[in-house]
């Protein structure tokens, strides 16, 4: 485990030093698991995608720098996968599979760059989109939202002396033990597993580091690794995730006007899916456009999936619809994954893990309130460390608008019309619009 100083090195921040992005492999491992599904079987799909802030009254464009932002933008196109990095992936075990990457992917990863960007401010905001084939482009999310978060959180510091981020970092890192402390509390009553899932929302990356460094040292076996591949692989812990609700939107737009392919289009991706990957990774997301149609609607052999991460409900309530479904379709709930990740922190990890303990398995992919909780540790105020929630969702693909309905309504995107049409596809029910949970 490495120990750094980061009052000094960020006091200290130089670019050559400190790029926001260090490496292609500085991306969550579900993007890579994605990718090769998406370059086996739609690599040439024209789809963009583009930022979205939903905390529209923090004025991204107030707070960064544009040409510190191309700046950063343009480092991260310079990136290559390293020798060593694609030897990672064809050796490392995954999910205890070996070889999950096929050599004919890795060799094409070999040659992979970063696509251009379109970058505008309009109304204190950025507009940055990726538009190109989407096996070019489906790698820019996780990037871009690095280097805009972290340059918000520079910002922030800029002014800052060298005492001052120190005792910012040191009620940071106070705060995250303390909730450490209540996991190891939470061990000593069942079987704990904890994942980070911070980096699209992270402080920075090497907060982020700390923080897996912190998860392992005082959880122990608990902390089952972190989704940030480039962390996993420094660090030799585990590389974590699954798939993302991008599959189900692009291939919703692919399905055109006719209704009923847009409707099935939600389990072909599954059945592509399982053409490729197996056992911990049949892991159902099935929220993109409601949770309760997706369960009512599905065949039988969905039912047989390992887990489920609910994505856009409460956790308790998410689970418990998971619960009844594999129940009535003749499974032993006991036996499947609740994977709870949104906007998951110490108070509803505690709640959740002790309501389903003995009911259904459960793990955390610990987010924004692990990566980035700021909250009242600067000196002098430092609203500018507030998380805010941002994506980097797909809005365009084959052609036509792409569109996410959510559990949540308040996540919704795309067209005003395509998504009253997508509502009237699948319906509202057990849907509701709530505040997002950052």
């Amino acid at each position: 485990m490495s120990y750094t100083d980061l009052a000094t090195r960020v006091y200290n921040h130089s670019f050559k030093l400190d790029p926001v992005v260090r490496s292609l492999l500085d991306t969550d491992f579900y993007k890579l698991l994605m990718l090769q599904m998406i370059w086996r079987q739609h690599r040439d799909v024209p789809v963009t995608f583009g930022l979205i802030n939903r905390s529209k009254s923090v004025r991204l464009a107030d707070d960064i720098d544009e040409a510190e932002l191309r700046a950063q933008l343009d480092h991260a196109r310079t990136l290559r996968f390293t020798k060593g990095e694609l030897i990672y992936l064809a050796g490392n075990t995954f999910y205890g599979v070996k070889q999950i990457f096929a050599p004919d992917f890795l060799e094409w990863l070999a040659d992979f760059q970063l696509p251009e960007y379109q970058l505008e401010r309009r109304d204190g905001q950025f507009e940055l989109r990726f538009a190109g084939r989407w096996s070019q482009t489906t790698m820019w999310e996780i990037p871009a939202l690095s280097i805009i978060n972290e340059l918000r959180a520079r910002h922030a510091m800029k002014g800052m002396g060298r005492f001052e981020l120190d005792v910012l970092y040191a009620r940071a890192k106070s705060r995250l033990w303390d909730k450490v402390e209540r996991l190891k509390a939470l061990k000593n009553e069942g079987l704990l597993k904890v994942g980070d899932f911070g980096t699209r929302r992270r402080h920075g990356y090497l907060w982020q580091r700390w923080c897996c460094e912190a998860l392992a040292e005082g959880l122990g076996s608990s902390f089952v690794g972190t989704s940030n591949v480039h962390i996993a692989m420094q660090s030799g812990t585990e590389a974590i995730g699954t798939n993302a609700h991008e599959l189900a939107m692009v291939y919703a737009a692919m399905a055109g006007e006719n209704e009923e392919a847009v409707r099935q289009s939600r389990y072909q991706v599954l059945t592509d899916w399982a053409k490729i990957y197996s056992g911990n990774l049949l892991v159902l997301l099935p929220d993109a456009y409601g949770t309760t149609a997706f369960l009512r609607d599905a065949p039988d052999w969905v039912a047989k999936w390992t887990g489920a991460r609910p994505d856009s409900k409460p956790p308790i309530k998410g689970g418990h619809e998971f619960i009844r479904w594999w129940q009535e379709r003749g499974e032993d709930p006991r036996e499947k994954l609740l994977i709870l990740s949104d906007g998951m922190d110490i108070d509803s990890i505690e709640a959740s893990f002790r309501h389903f303990s003995g009911r259904v398995r459960v793990s955390y992919g610990w987010g924004t309130n692990l990566t980035n909780d700021f909250r009242g540790c600067a000196p002098a105020g430092g609203d500018g460390l507030n998380p805010i929630s941002l994506v980097c969702k797909v809005i365009e693909a084959a052609g036509r608008p792409a569109v996410k309905l959510s559990d949540n309504l308040a996540k919704a995107t795309g067209p005003a019309d395509e998504v009253e049409r997508y509502k009237a596809i699948f319906g509202t029910k057990g849907m509701a619009e709530t505040a997002v949970r950052v």
